[in-house]
Order: structure tokens, then C-alpha cells, then sequence
């Protein structure tokens, strides 16, 4: 069974985290989910839910989710020891974005994800921001030259989407094609040649 660290922040957008945690648990992988105070605190103003009662009740029904608190960096997934296969931050707030790109682990969420850059393990960072100022892809350019993935949170409408679920499956598919696990949470582009 694979180990997912999956980090959620105050950034816009946690429709996104909530959606991956609920497919990766159904899928057997063993989850280690984080979420910084704001992303908490955002969490429940755009889903109505609190994170913890969410992953409590999901954790019931699967058995393999752990919410760890971000201040604890007695955690597993602080050292590289631990062994998890990836860390994922849906969404990431800029200021999460710089902390990771500074090196800086002021906190469990920012030191998973400098394990995994050390480590050589998946770091994937969604993004929900816009517009982006310089400081913002100066920080996503630095993060990609060492071995991050940058996967913006930019909803495709090839596949006629016709509802927010549509939008939030199409992100978390891409997310979960990148880490080759299989998913139908979305159509894919086939030849359309003779359609146009």
C-alpha cells in the first residue's frame, strides 16, 4: 500500500483536498492528511465542514487516514525515515509556496514537503491563486528546477463539463494521472479530428 501525505492550506479551493482524500482512501492508499490552521479555518467557510470531523468519519469507514497536527514535527512524515511515496498540497497558499521554496519547516506540512524534494519523492503543489506576481512564479520556477510539480488548479472544458463536480474531478484526475494511479474521474482527450 502506497503512502500519501496530502496537505491542504488556507489557499481558495479546498473542495480540491477534500475530493483527492475522499478518492485516495477508497482506493487502499494509507493517507497522512495535514491542514494548517487557515486552511482549517477555510475549509469549513467554503465547505461548511470541519476538517476533522471529515477525515474522523472517513477514517470509520476506510481505516488508513491519519490527521496529524502540524505542529507535532515528532511525526513520522518529518523524516525521511518514514517512507512515504508523495506529498501533495491541494490547494497551497503562496505563502506555503514560499516557506517550501525557502527551505524553511516551520511547521509539519512545509518539513513533508522538504523530505520529500530530499528524498526524491513526488511533491506535487496545486495552486489556487490569481493573477500570479512575480514573487509567486519566481518561487514556482525555483520549486520546479529541484524536482517539484507545479499543477495549477486550471479546470479543462474539453470534456463539457456541466457541474463543480466536473471542474474538481478534472484536477483530481490530472493529479492522480501524474502519479499513475488509475482514475475515471474524467473523460480524456481522444482524436477529435472529425468532430471539428
Amino acid at each position: 500500500m502506497k503512502k500519501i501525505v496530502v496537505g491542504i492550506t488556507g489557499a481558495s479551493g479546498s473542495v480540491y483536498g477534500k475530493r483527492l482524500i475522499e478518492v485516495l482512501a477508497e482506493k487502499g492508499f494509507k493517507l497522512s492528511v495535514i491542514a494548517t490552521d487557515k486552511g482549517k479555518q477555510v475549509f469549513n467557510y467554503e465547505l461548511s465542514l470541519e476538517i476533522d470531523s471529515f477525515v474522523k468519519e472517513l477514517n470509520e469507514k476506510y481505516k488508513n487516514i491519519k490527521l496529524e497536527d502540524n505542529n507535532n514535527l515528532f511525526a513520522g512524515v518529518a523524516s525521511g525515515s518514514h517512507g512515504f511515496d508523495a506529498v501533495i498540497i491541494v490547494p497551497c497558499s503562496m505563502g506555503t509556496l514560499a516557506e517550501i521554496s525557502y527551505g524553511l519547516s516551520r511547521n509539519l506540512l512545509s518539513r513533508a514537503a522538504d523530505v520529500a524534494l530530499k528524498e526524491n519523492k513526488k511533491l506535487i503543489l496545486v495552486p489556487r491563486e490569481t493573477p500570479l506576481n512575480t514573487i509567486h512564479l519566481e518561487n514556482m520556477y525555483r520549486l520546479s528546477k529541484v524536482g517539484a510539480t507545479i499543477i495549477p488548479a486550471m479546470p479543462g472544458f474539453y470534456n463539457h463539463p456541466e457541474s463543480i463536480d466536473d471542474l474538481v474531478n478534472f484536477q483530481v484526475g490530472k493529479i492522480l494521472n501524474y502519479l499513475n494511479i488509475d482514475n475515471n474521474l474524467f473523460e480524456r482527450w481522444e482524436d477529435k479530428t472529425n468532430e471539428i
